[in-house]
């Protein structure tokens, strides 16, 4: 298996396994990663999901080059168009994602970091879209999101000319959350999950859902946009418990429900 994919405590682990590739996806690991995610979406026992590559050198390398898949690149672009089962331009997938980014996050790798909601990172990891060098074209979601996530001339000049770019100016940038010495990231980490567990479940989804659909909209339309995550966190029991732990000064305790 390419991928290793555990949960306990209410945290998925994903990890790309394939450190003697730098975690390079081939087909077979495309595939399983879409089935991983599919399944994280349709399990609420789930609350959080780390997504890393094995060993120090990294988080991926993006598309394995040596893998042919037989598709021309204008057929790999449709088959995203009808069917992405990845996780950068994934829609439906509410359940909060960390990038435990521990070294090169290279082309789809790069990708998938921007398709997560946080991002804590080694300073020894570099990010780069160096699809064009090799004539191709970042799809997977890196021309359309970069832009939104960081300056636009910073993302196109990275898009353009592949440059590589150190984690410690990627947070400058706001893409990175936090930047730790490779030896402090499973704490940095492991606290980011800490504090995503101590919030309600269905608020956090609820959050998620309005942030990735809302951006592109003027303000009061977003401020009355009502998705269905939103109206089943308001209408939860964890919402009066939350209120009631409050008053009570404890802890609250959380049922998703």
């Amino acid at each position: 298996m390419s991928v290793t994919f555990d949960i306990h405590d209410h945290v998925a682990r994903v990890t790309i396994d394939r450190p003697e590739r730098m975690n390079a996806i081939d087909t077979a690991t495309h595939r399983q990663l879409g089935e991983i995610w599919d399944e994280i979406e349709v399990t609420p026992d789930i609350r959080c999901v780390v997504l890393t590559g094995a060993g120090e050198k990294a988080f991926s390398a993006g598309a394995d080059m040596k893998d042919d898949t037989g598709k021309s690149g204008v057929d790999y672009w449709k088959s995203i168009s009808d069917d992405f089962s990845g996780i950068s331009l994934r829609r439906t997938l509410r359940t909060p994602v960390i990038a435990r980014v521990n070294g090169l996050a290279l082309g789809g790798g790069m990708e998938m970091v921007l398709g997560c909601d946080i991002v804590i990172a080694a300073d020894t990891a570099r990010f780069a879209l160096p699809e064009a060098k090799v004539g191709r074209v970042p799809l997977d979601g890196g021309i359309v999101l970069l832009q939104r996530l960081i300056p636009r001339n910073i993302a196109v000049g990275m898009i353009m000319t592949g440059r590589m770019v150190p984690a410690a100016e990627m947070a400058r940038y706001g893409l990175v959350n936090a930047v730790v010495p490779m030896d402090q990231l499973d704490g940095e980490v492991d606290a980011w999950v800490a504090d995503i567990l101590a919030a309600a479940p269905l608020s956090l989804r609820a959050i998620k859902a309005l942030a990735r659909e809302t951006p592109h909209m003027p303000v009061h339309d977003a401020f009355a946009r009502q998705t269905p995550e939103l109206i089943a966190a308001l209408n939860s029991e964890d919402a009066d418990e939350g209120v009631a732990a409050f008053r009570e000064k404890r802890p609250p305790v959380w049922k998703g429900r």
